[in-house]
């Protein structure tokens, strides 16, 4: 679910990514070894998060507050700078994205990261280069984006 979460940037669409990801694995679960089953529905969390992007969709603007009422700090959530950075996730193109979580979030390696999104390893770090770079320069981040890896300035 939290994977699915900083994929999509949404509670309410990754718990729809989990739920047709599951959805789609199930019938082949037997099929999977259970050393590899983490691999499995990670990889296939990632193409169905793909393929949502494909499809057109109405987007629905879904907030936390009553809009004649706006909260003070709307945008933040109890963690306030994880809040931050998960909608800045949101920003970056897709692939970008799920390099980064996955990469950094899940703590995977460049060689399984790349063999998840079925692309080689430069393009794993250079996507990854490419969005740290974009994460750095957002002035939300502020002082924060010094713990970013390879944040030293």
């Amino acid at each position: 679910m939290r994977t699915a979460y900083l994929l999509t940037g949404d509670f309410h669409e990754a718990e729809d990514l989990v739920q047709t990801t599951l959805t789609k694995v199930y019938p082949y679960w037997r099929g999977v070894r259970a050393e590899t089953a983490d691999a499995y529905v990670r990889r296939a969390l990632v193409n169905t998060n793909r393929s949502r992007h494909r499809r057109r969709r109405v987007v629905q603007l879904l907030t936390p507050f009553v809009p004649d009422h706006p909260a003070a700090d709307a945008g933040r959530d109890a963690d306030g700078e994880r809040g931050v950075l998960v909608a800045l996730l949101a920003e970056l193109p897709e692939r970008q994205r799920a390099v980064v979580v996955l990469r950094y979030w899940e703590d995977l390696g460049a060689e399984e990261v790349a063999e998840l999104l079925g692309c080689s390893v430069g393009t794993v770090k250079s996507q990854a280069s490419r969005a740290l770079a974009k994460l750095r320069g957002h002035p939300a981040l502020g002082e924060y984006a010094l713990s970013l890896p390879g944040g030293e300035r």
